[in-house]
């Protein structure tokens, strides 16, 4: 037994050992990398059973760590980039042309200047994989382009103004807010759908009948355009607050609600949990779910109108900047500031890596978060075109590369440390074939989550709300309720009888036996609770009660 004991006690040990032996430092250290944490000390247990169970749950953790090492090699081969540099040089000072001449020749590819004067400003959106991009002129040029093979897949011209564009659920299917309507068109330039969901609320008998039927003109059309991928919800909003939540599966109108806090420039989608933020003109960001007429949450964020928003990765981060002059940062689990910075902002976005981007005439300014301390210092910056007026900034996933629209078309700027190096195929893959995309849709339509998923905090999907111990009446509440009882039988009318059986003295004894019937259950309740506050008393007493030694030296209590 001695010896087994010895053994256990060393598993750990040799496991250890096995794991570095033969093993270069680099090796070592990614497989330090996979490890959970210091291991279990097992020679302070005393439980055998307990010991052995930990000996072998660290062994599997040893070899599992040894096995994602090996497999890093294969499943990310990539590495993310970063500027560096030496003495006192700065990296914002990097300018553009520097870095260009330092890459290789495909990244080189990806910094470039489309020149459209006449038909901007530009917006933009990028697919899930960053492979696609589509841009849209406010004079109504819309085009399609492979960012990866830098291909025009198609460009059109709607021959109306266009405010905003969105990819739907994957790039063969965007949405344009333009003049009057928000149109749905197929990635060879045909026109699928016109929403004309302001039209179609209105003729709803419903909202007739409950009073708000609400002439289109005075909404006006929509602004800004969301998609939200997993629930297959299409979100818009005008410049006067109207929220719109539409089901594209199915055409339905999920929901519609007036906001109530002013006109609205700036719209995200948090991708934690798909809620929509809404910065309104009273510096009030409002957080809204399809299911809910009244916001989720409502933020005083600036003391004047919110011009941008935008959220980190994790959902747990918010960044939003005001007419004020200042760019704050936002702790979404305690709604708290986090940072506080100077500067004007008209479009932000986050990085896959946390870098934070923002615009205001024709500079831009990226800013990240070194420490880990979520402090945000300057990082890079880059100056356009004198007279550019920057509508749009867009990080391209899984690339080191930030697309701008501004009023003269659209640039591309080369970012390094920006993207996730390595992309997950079941996530977003840029080099899926047809077949693969057709299957994705299928699995993405069976997989759809109703809008009722929707919330703050999504993990307590599934969970079991916890039942809630009631609360105790006070006395005044109970004599009050009592009271009212009383009353009641007091004032119950009683049927006239026939021979003698309605006499005063039989009406007075049923009355009393009504109010006696009334008191009844308050008075067990309060014979119910003399006796529980009895019980507790003698248990009390019992627990307290001191030794004779000590006894002469107790409080006495004066008895009533």
């Amino acid at each position: 037994m001695g010896v087994k004991e010895a053994n256990v006690d060393r598993i750990n040990v040799i496991a250890a050992a096995e794991l570095v032996k033969g093993v270069s430092e680099e090796e070592e250290m990614k497989v330090q990398k996979y490890l959970r944490g210091e291991a279990a000390d097992l020679g302070a247990l005393q439980d055998k059973k307990l010991k052995g169970q930990l000996a072998v749950r660290e062994e599997l953790y040893g070899k599992s760590a040894q096995a994602a090492a090996k497999a890093e090699k294969w499943l990310m081969p990539s590495e993310g980039g970063y500027l560096e540099v030496e003495g006192i040089e700065k990296t914002w000072r990097i300018r553009q042309e520097a870095i260009a001449g330092e890459v290789d020749i495909l990244s080189s590819r990806k910094q470039f200047d489309i020149v459209l004067p006449e038909l901007g400003p530009y917006t933009l959106d990028l697919s899930l994989s960053g492979r696609y991009m589509v841009a849209a002129g406010r004079k109504g040029h819309l085009a399609l382009v492979d960012m990866k093979n830098m291909d025009l897949i198609k460009e059109f011209q709607v021959r109306e103004t266009v405010r905003d564009v969105v990819f739907l659920h994957n790039q063969k299917l965007f949405a344009a807010a333009q003049k009057k309507y928000v149109y749905m068109y197929s990635d060879n330039g045909t026109e699928l759908h016109c929403l004309k969901d302001l039209i179609d609320v209105c003729k709803n008998v419903e909202l007739i009948k409950n009073g708000d039927f609400q002439n289109p003109e005075e909404h006006g059309a929509a602004a800004r355009l969301q998609f939200l991928n997993k629930h297959f919800l299409l979100t818009s909003i005008n410049k006067l607050g109207q929220l719109h939540f539409q089901d594209i599966t199915t055409g339905e109108m999920v929901g519609n609600f007036r906001t109530g806090l002013g006109r609205s420039d700036a719209m995200e989608v948090n991708p934690f949990n798909n809620v929509t933020a809404v910065g309104h003109s009273g510096g009030t960001v409002s957080m809204w779910k399809p299911t809910s007429a009244a916001p989720l949450v409502k933020m005083l964020c600036h003391q004047g109108p919110v011009t941008a928003l935008a959220f980190h990765s994790n959902g747990h981060l918010m960044a939003t900047a005001g007419m004020e002059r200042k760019i704050k940062l936002w702790d979404l689990r305690k709604f708290e500031v986090l940072q506080t910075l100077p500067g004007h902002a008209k479009t932000m976005n986050f990085s896959q890596k946390g870098l934070l981007a923002t615009a205001t005439g024709s500079y831009v300014q990226i800013l990240g978060d070194f420490s880990g301390s979520q402090e945000y210092t300057r990082y890079m910056g880059h100056s356009m075109a004198k007279g550019y007026q920057i509508r749009k900034l867009l990080f391209r996933p899984y690339e080191d590369v930030l697309a701008i629209g501004h009023s003269m078309g659209w640039s591309s700027i080369l970012i390094p440390g920006s993207g996730e190096p390595n992309f997950d195929t079941w996530v977003a893959n840029p080099f899926e074939t047809r077949k693969q995309r057709n299957e994705k849709e299928v699995r993405s339509l069976l997989d759809k989550l109703p809008p009722e998923t929707i919330m703050l905090d999504p993990t307590k999907i599934g969970s079991v709300r916890p039942t809630r111990k009631k609360e105790q009446p006070t006395k005044q509440e109970r004599e009050a309720e009592k009271e009212a009882a009383v009353e009641g039988a007091k004032s119950t009318s009683i049927k006239k009888k026939t021979k003698g059986r309605s006499k005063s003295s039989k009406v007075a004894k049923k009355k009393q036996e009504a109010v006696a019937k009334a008191k009844k259950p308050f008075l067990e309740q309060q014979a119910k609770d003399a006796e529980m506050s009895q019980k507790k008393r003698k248990r009390n007493e019992v627990e307290n009660q001191l030794p004779k030694s000590l006894q002469r030296f107790a409080r006495k209590v004066p008895t009533t």
